[in-house]
């Protein structure tokens, strides 16, 4: 999986010309989400195709900032800390997460500077939380 970030205007229709430009080109949306600040709009979302994605957006004259694969763990929803602790995990070995958010399936979603180290601090986490 991964998150495409995109770069939208602050207008009416520039989320729904998102939304087109991935049906056109057969690509779910998986999670994410958008917001304004500044009067700018930026956007993160979950896709299992980043280079179709990349691709069908910029056809449409949509801003793709960046495309980066992403690291995925379930956490324990019933228990207060979760994300606490594993973003504690992630920072103890030195791991940064620029974006965080939670797919449709409510798995946690995270896009961080070292894909493959935060890969292996989920493993661990989530092998220790199991067991």
């Amino acid at each position: 999986m991964f998150d495409i970030e995109l770069d939208l205007t602050d207008d009416p229709g520039s989320l729904a010309a998102v939304g087109e430009a991935l049906e056109q080109a057969g690509v779910s949306i998986e999670g994410g989400g958008m917001f304004v600040a500044a009067r700018r709009g930026v956007a993160h979302f979950l896709v299992e195709n980043g280079d179709a994605a990349g691709q069908a957006l910029a056809t449409d004259g949509i801003t793709v900032r960046d495309c980066r694969p992403v690291v995925m763990l379930r956490l324990n929803q019933d228990k207060p800390g979760q994300l606490g602790k594993v973003c504690r995990a992630m920072a103890d070995q030195g791991v940064n997460i620029d974006v965080q958010y939670s797919d449709h399936a409510g798995q946690l979603v995270l896009v961080v500077d070292d894909h493959d180290r935060g890969l292996q601090v989920a493993s661990q986490w989530m092998a220790a939380r199991l067991g």
